[in-house]
């Protein structure tokens, strides 16, 4: 069974920054998107950042220039680094991974951490 702990989330005043990361532990499996997305109150989860296993990334719009997503093949984790944080990024953040196990894909969700930027 796959399990993933997210920690790093806080309270951070605007022009902050925080630096999140995910850890996937479990079954035998082969991750090969791990990534983060969040969801503000009333608002759709949408997606922040995606790292694929050869090492491409990609991002929002919104975040490009002041997050940067990394990840340790060897640990299974990724890293999510906020810099310059506004107040529009308060919100749960959701780790994900997209992996194949069992002779099929699945995905999986971290439980979330709460990121809150004051301004």
């Amino acid at each position: 069974q796959v399990q993933l702990v997210e920690s790093g989330g806080g309270l951070v005043q605007a022009g902050g920054s925080l630096n999140l990361s995910c850890a996937a532990s479990g079954s035998t499996f082969s991750i090969f998107n791990m990534g983060w997305y969040r969801q503000a109150p009333g608002k759709q989860r949408e997606l922040v950042a995606v790292s694929g296993s050869s090492g491409t990334t990609d991002y929002a719009d919104s975040v490009k220039g002041r997050f940067t997503i990394s990840r340790d093949n060897a640990k299974n984790t990724v890293y999510l680094q906020m810099n310059s944080l506004e107040s529009e990024d308060t919100a749960v953040y959701y780790c994900y991974i997209h992996y194949f196990s069992n002779w099929k894909w699945a995905d999986y969700w971290g439980q979330g951490t709460q990121v809150t930027v004051s301004s």
